[in-house]
Protein backbone atom coordinates (compact mmCIF):
# COMPACT_ATOMS: atom_id res chain seq x y z
CA UNK A 1 0.00 0.00 0.00
CA UNK A 2 1.20 3.23 -1.07
CA UNK A 3 1.25 6.11 1.32
CA UNK A 4 -0.58 8.45 -0.37
CA UNK A 5 -3.19 6.49 0.14
CA UNK A 6 -6.14 7.47 2.58
CA UNK A 7 -8.40 5.22 3.90
CA UNK A 8 -10.05 3.81 7.33
CA UNK A 9 -8.47 1.07 9.20
CA UNK A 10 -9.87 -1.47 10.59
CA UNK A 11 -9.61 -0.21 14.34
CA UNK A 12 -11.05 3.47 12.91
CA UNK A 13 -14.74 1.19 11.36
CA UNK A 14 -14.73 -0.52 14.73
CA UNK A 15 -15.05 2.18 16.90
CA UNK A 16 -17.30 4.22 14.13
CA UNK A 17 -19.96 0.72 14.27
CA UNK A 18 -19.68 0.68 17.85
CA UNK A 19 -20.45 4.41 18.22
CA UNK A 20 -23.46 4.36 16.15
CA UNK A 21 -25.00 1.40 17.71
CA UNK A 22 -24.87 2.99 21.05
CA UNK A 23 -26.12 5.78 19.48
CA UNK A 24 -28.98 3.84 17.79
CA UNK A 25 -29.72 1.70 21.51
CA UNK A 26 -30.20 4.83 23.38
CA UNK A 27 -32.46 6.27 20.33
CA UNK A 28 -34.40 3.05 20.25
CA UNK A 29 -34.61 3.18 24.28
CA UNK A 30 -35.59 6.57 24.62
CA UNK A 31 -38.69 6.04 21.56
CA UNK A 32 -39.88 2.88 23.66
CA UNK A 33 -39.61 5.12 26.78
CA UNK A 34 -42.12 8.02 25.67
CA UNK A 35 -44.01 5.38 24.12
CA UNK A 36 -44.73 3.59 27.53
CA UNK A 37 -45.15 7.15 29.54
CA UNK A 38 -47.61 8.27 27.05
CA UNK A 39 -49.47 5.21 26.86
CA UNK A 40 -49.44 5.30 30.86
CA UNK A 41 -50.67 8.87 30.92
CA UNK A 42 -53.44 8.63 28.77
CA UNK A 43 -54.76 5.39 30.62
CA UNK A 44 -54.45 7.84 33.90
CA UNK A 45 -56.29 10.44 32.38
CA UNK A 46 -59.38 8.37 31.17
CA UNK A 47 -59.97 6.76 34.32
CA UNK A 48 -59.63 10.37 36.24
CA UNK A 49 -61.78 11.89 33.64
CA UNK A 50 -64.62 9.08 34.28
CA UNK A 51 -64.41 8.98 37.70
CA UNK A 52 -65.07 12.97 37.62
CA UNK A 53 -67.99 12.43 34.65
CA UNK A 54 -69.63 10.00 37.03
CA UNK A 55 -69.30 12.09 39.79
CA UNK A 56 -70.61 14.75 37.83
CA UNK A 57 -74.18 13.11 36.53
CA UNK A 58 -75.25 11.56 40.09
CA UNK A 59 -74.49 14.68 41.84
CA UNK A 60 -76.45 16.36 39.48
CA UNK A 61 -79.52 14.19 39.95
CA UNK A 62 -78.94 13.96 43.50
CA UNK A 63 -78.80 17.66 43.89
CA UNK A 64 -82.86 17.38 43.30
CA UNK A 65 -83.92 14.30 44.51
CA UNK A 66 -86.38 14.19 46.82
CA UNK A 67 -86.11 10.57 47.20
CA UNK A 68 -83.26 8.52 46.77
CA UNK A 69 -82.90 4.54 46.78
CA UNK A 70 -79.72 2.29 47.08
CA UNK A 71 -79.44 -0.98 46.20
CA UNK A 72 -76.24 -2.90 46.50
CA UNK A 73 -77.68 -6.37 45.14
CA UNK A 74 -75.68 -7.02 42.22
CA UNK A 75 -78.44 -9.34 40.94
CA UNK A 76 -80.60 -6.30 40.74
CA UNK A 77 -79.58 -4.10 37.57
CA UNK A 78 -80.17 -0.53 38.90
CA UNK A 79 -77.25 0.44 41.73
CA UNK A 80 -79.07 3.61 42.24
CA UNK A 81 -82.67 5.40 41.31
CA UNK A 82 -83.29 8.79 42.03
CA UNK A 83 -86.70 10.43 41.77
CA UNK A 84 -88.13 14.16 42.41
CA UNK A 85 -90.80 16.74 41.22
CA UNK A 86 -90.25 19.73 39.15
CA UNK A 87 -90.94 22.82 40.70
CA UNK A 88 -92.06 26.08 38.88
CA UNK A 89 -90.34 29.17 39.13
CA UNK A 90 -92.86 30.37 42.54
CA UNK A 91 -91.83 27.06 44.45
CA UNK A 92 -94.99 24.91 43.38
CA UNK A 93 -94.72 21.96 42.62
CA UNK A 94 -95.60 20.86 38.72
CA UNK A 95 -97.36 17.07 38.30
CA UNK A 96 -93.93 16.20 35.98
CA UNK A 97 -92.03 13.31 38.03
CA UNK A 98 -88.55 12.28 37.02
CA UNK A 99 -86.91 9.08 37.77
CA UNK A 100 -83.21 8.30 37.28
CA UNK A 101 -81.81 4.71 38.06
CA UNK A 102 -78.32 4.16 37.26
CA UNK A 103 -77.26 0.52 36.57
CA UNK A 104 -73.87 -1.22 35.46
CA UNK A 105 -73.62 -2.64 32.24
CA UNK A 106 -71.21 -4.79 30.62
CA UNK A 107 -69.55 -6.40 33.30
CA UNK A 108 -66.53 -7.94 32.30
CA UNK A 109 -63.55 -9.14 34.77
CA UNK A 110 -64.66 -6.78 37.22
CA UNK A 111 -65.23 -3.48 34.96
CA UNK A 112 -68.05 -2.44 33.95
CA UNK A 113 -69.65 0.87 32.49
CA UNK A 114 -72.45 3.69 34.06
CA UNK A 115 -75.59 3.63 32.54
CA UNK A 116 -78.09 6.39 33.45
CA UNK A 117 -81.75 6.16 32.05
CA UNK A 118 -83.73 9.34 32.86
CA UNK A 119 -87.62 8.63 32.91
CA UNK A 120 -90.10 11.82 33.02
CA UNK A 121 -93.75 10.77 33.90
CA UNK A 122 -93.18 6.86 33.10
CA UNK A 123 -91.25 7.54 29.59
CA UNK A 124 -87.85 7.10 28.72
CA UNK A 125 -86.56 11.04 27.61
CA UNK A 126 -83.00 9.58 27.40
CA UNK A 127 -80.60 7.48 28.15
CA UNK A 128 -76.56 8.22 28.66
CA UNK A 129 -73.38 6.22 29.04
CA UNK A 130 -72.17 7.83 31.88
CA UNK A 131 -68.42 6.24 32.67
CA UNK A 132 -66.28 3.28 31.50
CA UNK A 133 -63.92 1.48 33.09
CA UNK A 134 -65.79 1.21 36.23
CA UNK A 135 -64.82 -1.42 38.80
CA UNK A 136 -67.50 -3.41 40.04
CA UNK A 137 -66.57 -6.29 42.04
CA UNK A 138 -69.27 -7.12 45.06
CA UNK A 139 -67.62 -9.63 46.24
CA UNK A 140 -64.60 -6.89 47.04
CA UNK A 141 -65.83 -4.13 49.01
CA UNK A 142 -62.96 -2.05 49.14
CA UNK A 143 -62.22 -1.89 45.52
CA UNK A 144 -65.56 -1.82 43.87
CA UNK A 145 -68.23 1.59 42.94
CA UNK A 146 -70.96 1.85 45.53
CA UNK A 147 -73.47 3.99 46.84
CA UNK A 148 -74.93 4.90 50.34
CA UNK A 149 -77.69 6.82 51.35
CA UNK A 150 -78.19 8.69 55.13
CA UNK A 151 -81.37 11.53 54.46
CA UNK A 152 -80.09 13.69 53.62
CA UNK A 153 -76.58 13.15 52.65
CA UNK A 154 -76.03 10.41 49.29
CA UNK A 155 -72.51 8.47 49.79
CA UNK A 156 -70.45 7.53 46.40
CA UNK A 157 -67.33 5.89 46.62
CA UNK A 158 -66.33 5.93 42.30
CA UNK A 159 -63.69 3.38 41.45
CA UNK A 160 -61.94 2.93 38.07
CA UNK A 161 -59.12 1.08 36.33
CA UNK A 162 -56.91 1.25 32.97
CA UNK A 163 -54.54 -0.99 32.28
CA UNK A 164 -52.43 -0.13 35.56
CA UNK A 165 -54.01 3.29 36.59
CA UNK A 166 -56.28 3.20 38.87
CA UNK A 167 -58.43 6.51 40.32
CA UNK A 168 -61.33 6.27 43.51
CA UNK A 169 -63.27 9.49 44.56
CA UNK A 170 -65.31 9.74 47.14
CA UNK A 171 -68.28 11.92 47.02
CA UNK A 172 -70.40 12.85 49.25
CA UNK A 173 -73.55 15.08 47.86
CA UNK A 174 -76.49 16.71 50.25
CA UNK A 175 -80.03 17.31 48.59
CA UNK A 176 -80.74 20.71 47.87
CA UNK A 177 -83.20 21.60 50.64
CA UNK A 178 -86.91 22.29 49.22
CA UNK A 179 -88.54 25.50 50.40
Amino acid sequence: MKRSESGFTLIELLVAMAIGALIAGAATMTMFQVINVTKSSNDRMTVIRQVQNAGYWISRDALMAEHVIVDDDPETADFLSILWTEWDEGGNKFSIYHLVPYSFEDVAEEIAKIKRTHWIDAVVSEQTLVAQYICYNPDDPDNTTKASYDSPVLTMRIAASLGEAEETREYRIYRRPNF
